[in-house]
Parts: structure tokens; C-alpha cells; sequence
């Protein structure tokens, strides 16, 4: 497979000045370099090919202001969230506000939505955005009315002097605006305390529910173009390395509207083996890749199982040499050989699929010089690179059009299926519009690994704990899609994959803590590991938090209260601003307001709870999470029954309410079916269940009760989509242990471990 290096962001916001200029279709305002020459005004500028500027936002003559968005819409509300934080600085009317979701273009910069950055990443330089916009309109405002802007306002579309004011659409229609802001003028902008905003924490509709609910929404597998056909994928037998050797296609050629097949050979190494049918409508392209007979030479993973990949696991992480050291703290050998106790368990996940609503789309042609692509893709300046690779040409002369997206939870960050429509496209020389069904898109899925972990934990001769050690492996997402955001390992001896290796490096105060970072070359080899929500987060804590419940009780602590004498904010816990100020203290904070609200739940027979802490995907941008999960074990059948789940958070601002909500909500309930429900398993080179028939994610009858509070804060807003899945297995893990004590230390938790632990 062929890795790409992802080219730095050539445009930052910080380098930028902000200009603020009248046009023919109202006033527009723009992020461009720094580099405009002062004898150029911010109107000349915002018309100059030759500066590029980024239009961020636009007010027409009737007042109604228009945000681009350069993030994607998959569900989680991003484009309104941003324009309310534009609109609370702004001061304009929210009524007349609407987004629209920009297509690639390098003035935008680098273009990715994923990791829960985009409110965190966003908030600031579009709040100081909107605020200058709001300057502007305040001096042009004050003019038209004959009195000082510091005898001003704005307030919902209108600058206001006392008994006089005139709205934003007669701002625009009377004035010649043309203001610049430097850059430095922009980063030193301030931002509204919480007692002066109205927007902002205030519940509200998503303003593209009205299109979701009508209809009118266009998805990337809605788009059609002239002269398009069909085509649909025919797999090879494993993801890498397979060779074509012959086809058939005779029992094709009876199918009406059959068009052929095409034999790919591709430059980016994408497809290796890799077979289109190409077809006049969907269902005969279908129906001519069922009837294909091909004959390969399959890869070298065709003989790897989802076991060999566990026992590999677990063979590297009792290795001391293999892997990276990814925190050190202390002297862990010198804990160890003076120990008087270790206790040590072993924790593994099995592989786990996207299966988003939506299955793998692509519409391509060949248009004005440029291949258009539409789609839904999570991010494309990473997959820019590839696709050009892919036909030959530069980057330049490839458009990626922005559409809904059915689902993405990462799966749609790397468009690797947007390559064969690509080559079809340009053997036939005709649009085409390539669909995966589930199966092929599952076949072709970028699975969440499975993973195994070894976590060791040290004890003096008076059973006090005194250090852990955590060796810790499954297949890299980054490695294998983008390896320019591998980071130097502490040891300075090599990378590692942040997202496979973040949660290790928890926040609770440990003197001696040494975490082991290591890559699964046999996952690796058998399949792209994909960022699935939470990422390694989603196991890594789930050993952790499982693993501190078995410290607790070996040292005859309560697990609550042995948490909350961990996360005492010292030291490198004390976090740091903006983005984790308080650090541990926060955790603490919710956890102690988690165990207040559930301490006095009357538990019945073989009833439990149990506890987790998390803080989110990573360090630099924690979401404080306490989670308890509240579960019965049926121990004549196995069953565990997740009856409640509770959620306590501090997410800092919360700038959509409603968004915030649901993104909790859809997240811990993904996590209950991880903890307790979905599975597949690699055998002879792909996934073995193949569709929602075999594959059994969380179903309606096992839903459990949510109970999710937001803490009240204001500090700076963090990323919500990802984190609620984290803290959920281990918390029913423990909460299992509390209720029939046993230990379950694999994922998912099935009914058969259930009984087997209980035997």
C-alpha cells in the first residue's frame, strides 16, 4: 500500500489578517495573507485572485448573513454549531443566518473533520472573527446614524445609540465598508465572558434539520451527473497483495444493461486486485459482479486468523524490546524488583466494524480540465494526495464536492473508495457512480483492530500499590493512512501512533508508570486499521480502567474512592491553558458528582455498579467524563443486562446544547454495544460476518437508560462526539465484577464468558 505523507498547513489562520469589504453581492468577510500590501484596500483585496482570501462569512443587503463551513456534515450538527459561534460574536440575527459547506480549495487550508476537533479548533479564530465583523458593522453603523462607535452596540442584526438604530442590511446597502484587521488585531480580540452571551449554551434547532427531514438533502449517494453509469467493486480475497489471474465474465452477458468489467492497475497501490463492473443502472451492475468468476492469486493473509492476530498481540506486549515507550515515569524496574506482590491481567478487543448507515459511494467525471468527485469524506487534504496519485494528475486538478455523509465515525476520513470510481471513470472515459453494498463495503472496511493488552501493577510488603506498567498493541491507523502525523517517541528511537497509543497517558498521579506503545505487524499486513470512534481509546482504556477497579481491590480500597485519591491535580496533572485547565481536579470533580447522584440506587440480587474516569481522546483536548453503568447478571443464561448508564461531564462551553446531547447520547450507546454486543473476526484474509445479519451491533430491546449531566463551565469547549464511547465497557466490567464477582477481561462480554467465569 502506498503511504502518503500529508503536506503541512500552508495557511494558518494566525499568519492572517482579516478583511472586512464591500461587493457587488453585500459585504464580505475574509481570513487572507498577511502579505496584502497596505496600498491595497480590504475591498481590492477581497477581489484579488492573487490573495486568495478565505471568505468566511458574508452579510447581503436584506441583513441575512451566510457562513461557510469548511468542516463536513455527518450527523453531528458542525456546520450550525460553528455558525453560532461566528453569530454570537457577530451580534447578527440568528433567523437570518444559513451555512453552507464549502468544496476543496487550498485557500481553506488543511480540511479535515475528525479526532471531536472542529468546535475545539474553530471556536477561537471564528469567535474573533465574528467579533471584528461585529467592529465593522458597529463604524460603519455609527457613521450612517451621526454619532461615535463607542456610543454603540450591536444586538441581533442592529447597531443601536440609544433611541437610533439601523440594521445590518442597511449597513451593507449604505455603506462602502472597507476595514482591515491584522492578524495581531485578531489573536488579541477578546472573546464574550459567559455572562454577556445569548447564543452560545442557549438550545437551539440545527438549522440543516429542516432539508434532513424534507428531503431535499443531498447525500453523496444521492448525486447523479449526465451521462453517467454504474459500477460496483469486486473484491480480491484479501486486502493486500492479490493478483488477477483470470475472469469470466460470460454469465454476464445475458444481464441486460451489462457494460463489462475492468482489470484496475493503480499508481497509489490502493486497489491491488481489484476488479469494477460497470453497468447502464444499478442493479444489473449487482447482479453482473455476483456473476463474475475470477481466479487469483491471493495474498500471503489469506491464512491469518483473528486468533494469530491476539497471540501476536500478546506475544509483543510480554516482549520488553518490542514497541515504543510512550510514558516513563520513575524507576518501573526498580518498583518492580522490589516488589512484594505484582498482580497482572491480560485484556483484548476484537475487531469491530464502522457499518455506517450510508455504504461507500462515489460519483466522478471528468469536467473542465478537473476530475470532480462527489462524495462524503471526513478528510480531504488527506485524501487529495492519493487521488491524484491515483489518475495522474497534481493536486490542483481534483475537486472533491462536499455532500452529506451517512455516518463517518472515521471511517470516512481516508477515501480510499473513491479510487476505483476514479480509475473507472478514466478507462471508460464516461461519469460513473460506484456503490458498495454492505458487504463490499464491510469487506473493504478499515476495522478497528483487535488489540491485547498486559497491564502489571506492583505492591510493597504492606500491599500498597506502587507502580504500573502497561504493554499495549494492536494494528496503527496513522501508520498505514497518514504517517506524516506518526510522533517522535520519547525514547527518540522511532513513531508512534498518537491515536493507538492516547489514554495510556492518563491523568491520574502515579510516581511509577511506564506505558508501551506497540505496533501489530500482523493486523497490519491483513487489513487497513481504521480510526473507528474513540480509537485506541476505546481499548486502551478499557484495560486501564478494568485493571485500576483489580488494584483497588487487591488493595482492599474502595474503587471510587481509590480513583478520587489518584486525581489530585499534581504535578504533570494539573493540566495547563487553554484546553485542560484544573486537569485531574476536573475529573475528580465529576466523578465525585457521578458518585453522589447514584449512591443511594437499591441494587437487587446480582445487581451491580460500577465506575470509569476518562478525559477524552487525548490529553491536549480532554472531555472529563465519569461514567457508572448499572447492570444485572443473570447468572443460569450469562446474560448481562446494562439497565442504566450514567454520565457526568465537563466539555468546558457548550456551544450546541442539543448537539452536545445527542453526541453523548449516540456514543455511550455505541459503547454498550462494544462492551457487550459487536464483534467480527478475520478469517482467510476479510471479516467473517459480512452484514447486519451476522454482525450484531446493540439492538432496540437492549437499549438502557441514559442519564448524561453536563457540568457548568467555562472554560474552553472541547470535542464531544468521541468520548462517551471510551469509559463504557470498563465501567460495565466493574460493575459486573460487583454484581456476581467475576472478572471479564475480553471484549465483547458475552453470555458464554459470563458462564464460564461463573463455573
Amino acid at each position: 500500500m502506498k503511504l502518503f505523507k500529508p503536506k503541512k498547513d500552508a495557511i494558518s489562520l494566525s499568519r492572517r489578517d482579516f478583511l472586512v469589504g464591500s461587493a457587488s453581492s453585500g459585504l464580505l468577510m475574509a481570513f487572507a495573507p498577511t502579505l496584502v500590501s497596505a496600498n491595497i484596500s480590504a475591498t481590492e483585496s477581497l477581489s484579488s485572485k492573487r490573495f486568495s482570501p478565505t471568505i468566511w462569512f458574508e452579510i447581503n443587503e436584506h441583513g441575512y448573513v451566510t457562513i461557510n463551513v469548511a468542516k463536513v456534515e455527518m450527523g453531528q450538527h458542525i456546520g450550525s454549531a460553528l455558525a453560532r459561534i461566528v453569530a454570537e460574536e457577530l451580534e447578527c440575527d440568528w433567523s437570518k443566518v444559513s451555512i453552507n459547506y464549502v468544496n476543496t480549495d487550498p485557500k481553506w487550508g488543511y480540511m479535515v473533520t475528525g479526532g471531536s476537533w472542529s468546535v475545539f479548533h474553530s471556536f477561537k479564530p471564528l469567535s474573533q472573527a465574528g467579533a471584528a465583523g461585529r467592529i465593522a458593522m458597529i463604524e460603519a453603523g455609527a457613521k450612517l446614524l451621526g454619532v461615535p462607535s463607542q456610543n454603540c452596540r450591536a444586538e441581533n442584526g442592529f447597531v443601536i445609540a440609544g433611541a437610533k438604530r439601523i440594521d445590518y442590511g442597511d449597513i451593507v446597502s449604505n455603506s462602502a465598508l472597507d476595514r482591515t484587521f491584522t492578524a495581531e488585531e485578531i489573536s488579541n480580540m477578546p472573546i464574550k465572558p459567559s455572562g454577556k452571551r445569548h447564543l452560545l449554551g442557549k438550545s437551539y434547532k440545527a438549522l440543516d434539520i429542516p432539508p434532513k427531514t424534507n428531503g431535499t438533502a443531498v447525500y453523496g449517494i444521492d448525486v447523479e451527473v449526465e451521462g453517467m453509469v454504474y459500477a460496483r467493486p469486486v473484491l480480491p480475497p484479501t486486502r493486500y497483495h492479490s493478483r488477477v489471474k483470470k475472469v469470466d465474465d460470460s454469465a454476464c452477458k445475458s444481464i441486460p444493461g451489462y457494460a463489462g468489467y475492468h482489470v484496475l492497475t493503480d499508481p497509489s497501490g490502493t486497489c491491488e486486485g481489484w476488479i469494477t463492473v460497470v453497468a447502464n443502472d444499478y442493479y444489473s451492475a449487482v447482479k453482473a459482479a455476483d456473476k463474475l468468476k475470477v481466479d487469483y492469486e491471493p495474498g500471503p493473509s489469506i491464512s491469518v486468523s483473528e486468533q494469530d492476530i491476539l497471540n501476536e498481540g500478546e506475544r509483543l506486549c510480554r516482549d520488553s524490546k518490542e514497541g515504543h515507550l510512550f510514558v516513563d515515569d520513575g524507576n518501573i524496574d526498580a518498583v518492580a524488583n522490589a516488589a512484594a506482590h505484582v498482580l497482572e491481567s491480560t485484556f483484548t478487543t476484537a475487531t469491530v466494524n464502522h457499518f455506517q448507515l450510508e455504504p461507500l459511494n462515489a460519483v466522478v467525471e471528468f469536467k473542465d480540465t478537473k476530475w470532480h468527485v462527489h462524495t462524503g469524506n471526513q478528510w480531504q487534504s488527506l485524501t487529495l494526495p492519493m487521488l491524484a496519485k491515483a489518475v495522474g494528475v497534481s493536486e490542483e486538478n481534483v475537486v472533491i464536492h462536499h455532500h452529506y455523509l451517512g455516518g463517518g465515525f472515521g471511517r470516512r476520513l481516508y477515501g480510499d473508495w473513491i479510487v476505483p470510481a476514479l480509475l473507472t471513470s478514466k478507462i471508460i472515459n464516461k461519469p460513473v457512480k460506484l456503490i458498495f453494498t454492505r458487504p463490499d463495503d464491510t469487506a473493504f472496511d478499515q476495522s478497528r483492530s483487535p488489540s491485547t493488552a498486559v497491564l502489571k501493577a506492583f505492591f510493597d510488603k504492606n500491599n500498597q500499590f506502587t507502580g504500573l506498567e502497561h504493554s499495549f498493541s494492536a494494528g496503527w491507523p496513522t501508520a498505514a493512512m497518514a504517517p506524516g502525523f506518526m510522533s517522535e517517541t520519547i525514547e527518540g528511537q522511532g513513531k508512534v501512533d498518537m491515536f493507538s497509543a492516547s489514554g495510556a497517558d492518563h491523568w491520574y498521579t502515579m510516581e511509577h508508570h511506564r506505558a508501551r506503545a506497540i505496533q501489530n505487524g500482523i493486523a497490519q499486513d491483513t487489513f487497513t486499521p481504521g480510526w473507528l470512534r474513540s480509537v485506541g481509546q476505546g481499548w486502551i482504556a478499557w484495560g486501564l480502567e478494568s485493571f485500576i477497579d483489580e488494584i483497588a481491590h487487591q488493595t482492599n480500597q474502595d474503587p471510587l474512592q481509590f480513583r478520587l485519591s489518584l486525581l489530585d491535580g499534581k504535578g504533570k496533572q494539573a493540566g495547563k491553558a487553554p484546553e485542560s485547565v484544573g486537569g485531574a481536579t476536573r475529573l475528580r470533580n465529576v466523578l465525585s458528582l457521578l458518585a453522589e447522584k447514584v449512591k443511594d440506587i437499591e441494587l437487587a440480587n446480582d445487581e451491580g455498579i460500577g465506575f470509569s474516569v476518562t478525559a477524552g481522546q487525548e490529553r491536549t483536548m480532554p472531555a472529563w467524563i465519569a461514567t457508572a453503568a448499572h447492570v444485572h447478571v443473570n447468572r443460569k443464561t450469562g446474560k448481562i443486562t446494562l439497565k442504566r448508564l450514567y454520565a457526568t461531564v465537563d466539555g468546558g462551553i457548550i456551544v450546541h446544547p442539543d448537539g452536545a446531547l445527542a453526541q453523548l447520547e449516540g456514543s455511550l450507546l455505541w459503547g454498550a454495544s462494544i462492551a457487550l454486543h459487536e464483534s467480527n473476526s478475520y478469517e482467510k484474509g476479510k471479516p467473517k460476518a459480512l452484514n447486519l445479519h451476522t454482525y450484531h451491533p446493540l439492538r432496540m430491546n437492549d437499549l438502557p437508560e441514559l442519564d448524561i449531566e453536563f457540568v457548568d463551565s467555562d472554560e474552553f469547549p472541547v470535542g464531544l462526539g468521541e468520548p462517551g464511547v471510551i469509559g463504557v465497557a470498563p465501567a460495565v466490567a466493574n460493575a459486573v465484577y460487583h454484581a456476581a464477582g467475576i472478572r471479564l477481561r475480553s471484549l465483547p462480554m458475552t453470555s458464554k464468558d459470563v458462564k464460564a467465569a461463573l463455573a
